[in-house]
């Protein structure tokens, strides 16, 4: 099944307290598009600069993501440069370019315009409202977003809130919204501003899921300190791979959702283990399944 992904698509520059790489390919539309591949047939929106290599054009069409959205426009392609700490929650931007992504508002093709499926990965709120406003009665949309849109954007967010059926969001992002520590009592007061349910991310300690028929808790993947090599686009990976799945299944219960963070905790942890998109590009889908089986084991799940 097709779905829509609209988000950033990037050139991360990345400092760890081992290694150093610049211009890799980055951002929440790219990473959520190749998690959500594994899955489904993801149509990624976005724009970049002339300066986007192509060797990143081929890599995401290799991993079959359909590119007709994808628009290069004159100018620099959006760039973050981050350092993380050797406690790698923690981390501090060192410089942002928004080059041509600063007024790109998007056009969907025609045929985009019918799909069931829609992730609106983390991006400005206005720019993910003029992408829904574009959609013809799609039958289930997710939205992520990040902490500088509650503090800069937060009405245009809660206006988006009203249009969506689910957001995905972490535990900070929760309590900054809400102003309320709990995850579970933040999410249910997330569900009083629109969305039916909402997913809170909580890093190593997992995920949960408040949805009007139950929650659901799934644990991280369990990975040693070793195994955390770039936590970036870790959480976009969760979202692709949260949609994705909905998107094979084709069905919007409870427990599909719930199997559908499982099958996102799994392909993050791919993404967790090498520096930007390296690690889920190398992974099979064998590879794939057989971390899922594992996790099944590990976390109980059914």
């Amino acid at each position: 099944m097709s779905l829509l992904v609209f988000g950033s698509t990037a050139l991360d520059s990345i400092i760890t307290p081992k290694k150093k790489n610049p211009r890799l390919l980055g951002g929440s539309g790219s990473h959520a598009a190749v998690a959500a591949s594994f899955f489904a047939a993801p149509k990624l929106i976005g724009v970049v600069g002339t300066d986007f290599p192509r060797k990143y054009i081929s890599l995401l069409e290799r991993h079959k993501v359909n590119l007709k959205g994808l628009k290069v426009r004159d100018g620099k392609t959006f760039h973050w440069a981050g350092e993380y700490e050797v406690n790698m929650n923690n981390r501090r931007t060192l410089d942002t370019v928004l080059g041509v992504i600063e007024n790109f508002s998007p056009t969907l093709p025609v045929a985009y315009t019918k799909l069931p499926y829609v992730l609106l990965a983390n991006i400005a709120p206005k720019v993910q409202r003029q992408v829904l406003d574009q959609m013809k009665r799609p039958k289930f949309i997710v939205a992520d977003t990040m902490d500088l849109w509650i503090n800069i954007a937060r009405e245009e967010l809660l206006a988006l809130f009203k249009k969506i059926d689910g957001l995905i969001i972490n535990d900070s992002e929760a309590e900054q919204l809400t102003e309320i520590s709990n995850p579970i009592t933040a999410a249910l007061a997330i569900i009083d501003m629109g969305p039916s349910f909402v997913i809170v991310k909580k890093g190593e300690h997992g995920a949960v899921l408040v949805h009007q028929d139950g929650i659901a808790v799934v644990p991280a993947f369990p990975l040693d300190q070793d195994g955390v090599v770039d936590p970036t686009g870790a959480g976009d990976s969760f979202a692709g791979g949260f949609m994705g799945h909905i998107a094979a299944s084709g069905k919007l219960d409870f427990e599909t959702m719930q199997e559908g963070m499982a099958w996102g905790t799994v392909t993050a942890s791919f993404t967790l283990g090498s520096f930007g998109l390296d690690g889920l590009v190398s992974t099979t889908q064998a590879e794939l399944e057989a971390r899922m089986s594992e996790f099944r084991t590990i976390a109980r799940i059914c």
